[in-house]
């Protein structure tokens, strides 16, 4: 057995440590409420109303200590900071007051203000306020229209004369700015998603939202295990940016001799034709003007001004910077192809996972008469899949960048296993099921395989998800440790070869002993499969699981 086999059965041999939930996924409602019971206990403690509590709150970034000890280490302090006056003005005797902003007379049931002097008629209100939350969150610290004001306008004021749906903006705004203030809550990342999630660990991991989009904590792009977020940053800038626009220009074009504006040659004469208004003419092997060219240099197909200062080493630099622009380009591609594709291949699994859903566990408890219940083994060895097409798409990110070429060999071994395997479980999940599903409304249950046949499928396919599932798992263990078994089984076989070297070259002879039987070995009875681990009977000639041959 090779060291690549070596190290391949000690991941998957290895113990997986118990997973907990390290999140809680909160609804909106969830977040309203954890909101209102803040409210009221800062309510409550400093005996204000609800709205002054509030405002109080987001001013502190809702931190309840913090809002405790600034108002009782100084209340007219924090009053005048975030706005909050003591007594309003009551302007309720007066027949007619005027508008400050429209200055057109209203008697006092028209106008209203922030609890300072300021008078205002209510259209003028809505169209204030209207304006405020059109610009976003900054309509949670409003102020008085006065700019020698600093009165707070309050949610009260906002539901009161505010417009319908700017009154359903600054509620939002409101929620979010709750959760975006706290370090331990985000928002979920998905498009349309209105749930957030509260992390509870101190360390950063991969989490799963209500709505199924799986993300990471700390850079919350769509979860990308084992590659980690500096790496994530890079690919995905490098997939979006220029520069492979610039890598694409260089290994596929020269620049103009004279406007040096880069050209593809897309015919097979060399004589270039640079485009308006350049319109210069030149040979595309030497660069040279075209008015020099000729029958003498060599023709339309070939140019011995460009060979003879070929050899001359003229264009090494050149031709040396194209070679690699277009190797660059081409390593690139690779890679950038498979993970592309693996993310194409996940977004089908997602919607043969809707289809098992909706459609195939129904039909299967009909012929079989098995409850649904009963047959969430299939949902989850698409849950598997889509799982494993994420780490595998991103395997892809993790080779690209991945330098060292020991560890890029066996990177690659342990890649090939990995997609192997997957395809194994796909394959069952997705063709081996079919046999057990009406190919057309007409089929009868007696067109089926028997009830015996489907129950080895079952053992078949949650064996092959527990399988991959634990390949997996420990796959991306390994690659975020940054392959150490490499570098210690390669310690090893210098030590073992150096041993094996001393005892070869000792002049006394010891006498062979027998090998002795490791207390790990398995009984006579079964048989481990070296690919996937699985303990198959003595009498089987390959793995159940995985159909690997045994010898």
């Amino acid at each position: 057995m090779d060291d690549y086999s070596l190290i391949r059965d000690a991941l998957l041999l290895r113990a997986l440590p118990s997973v907990q939930q390290r999140y809680i996924v909160l609804t909106e409602k969830d977040i309203s409420e954890r909101q209102e019971e803040d409210i009221s206990e800062v309510s409550a403690l400093l005996m204000i109303p609800r709205e002054e509590a509030s405002v109080l709150l987001h001013h502190y970034k809702w931190d309840i200590s913090k809002v405790s000890d600034e108002w009782f280490s100084d209340e007219d302090k924090v009053r005048g900071i975030v706005g909050l006056l003591m007594n309003g003005t009551d302007f309720h005797n007066l027949r007619k007051l005027t508008c400050g902003i429209c200055f057109e007379g209203y008697s006092s049931d028209m106008m209203s203000s922030a609890g300072c002097a300021h008078l205002y008629c209510h259209e003028c209100w809505e169209g204030y306020i209207s304006a405020a939350v059109s610009q976003g969150p900054g309509c949670l610290s409003l102020r008085c229209p006065d700019p020698s004001c600093s009165a707070i306008v309050l949610q009260g004021m906002i539901n009161k004369l505010g417009k319908h749906e700017d009154k359903e903006k600054y509620a939002r705004f409101a929620l979010r700015a709750y959760v975006e203030s706290r370090k331990k809550t985000k928002w979920c990342p998905a498009p349309d998603c209105t749930c957030a999630v509260e992390f509870v660990s101190d360390v950063n991991y991969d989490v799963s939202c209500n709505c199924t989009f799986r993300f990471c904590w700390n850079c919350t792009e769509e979860a990308h295990r084992p590659v980690n977020c500096d790496t994530v940053s890079k690919w995905i800038l490098k997939n979006s940016a220029e520069s492979e626009n610039m890598n694409w220009i260089l290994a596929n074009s020269k620049p103009c001799p004279k406007c040096q504006r880069p050209i593809e040659k897309n015919q097979g004469c060399m004589h270039m034709t640079c485009t308006p208004p350049c319109k210069f003419e030149f040979c595309w092997l030497c660069l040279g003007s075209w008015i020099e060219h000729g029958e003498r240099t060599g023709g339309f197909y070939a140019c011995n001004r460009y060979e003879s200062a070929k050899k001359e080493g003229v264009y090494d630099e050149a031709e040396a910077r194209r070679e690699r622009a277009k190797h660059s380009l081409e390593r690139y591609m690779h890679y950038y192809e498979r993970w592309a594709s693996n993310q194409t291949s996940r977004q089908k699994a997602i919607a043969d996972l809707q289809k098992a859903e909706k459609e195939q566990l129904a039909k299967l408890t009909e012929i079989y008469g098995i409850p649904e219940t009963q047959l969430k083994f299939i949902i989850e060895a698409w849950s598997q899949i889509i799982e494993c097409r994420r780490v595998l798409q991103w395997t892809y990110a993790y080779g690209y960048y991945l330098e060292d070429k020991v560890k890029s060999g066996f990177f690659e071994y342990l890649q090939g296993e990995a997609e192997s395997g997957l395809e194994r479980l796909h394959q069952c999940a997705e063709k081996d099921l079919l046999a057990f599903l009406p190919f057309s409304k007409h089929d009868t249950t007696e067109d089926h395989p028997s009830p015996a046949e489907f129950g080895e499928f079952r053992v078949k396919l949650a064996g092959l998800t527990s399988i991959t599932r634990n390949y997996f798992e420990n796959l991306v263990r390994a690659l975020e440790d940054g392959l150490e078994d490499v570098q210690c089984a390669g310690e090893a076989a210098t030590s073992s070869k150096a041993t094996n070297s001393k005892k070869a070259g000792a002049k006394g002879k010891v006498a062979k002993k027998q090998p002795s039987r490791s207390s790990s070995d398995h009984s006579d009875d079964t048989w481990p499969c070296e690919r996937c681990t699985f303990l198959n009977p003595s009498s089987a000639d390959a793995c159940t699981a995985c159909d690997k041959q045994r010898y």
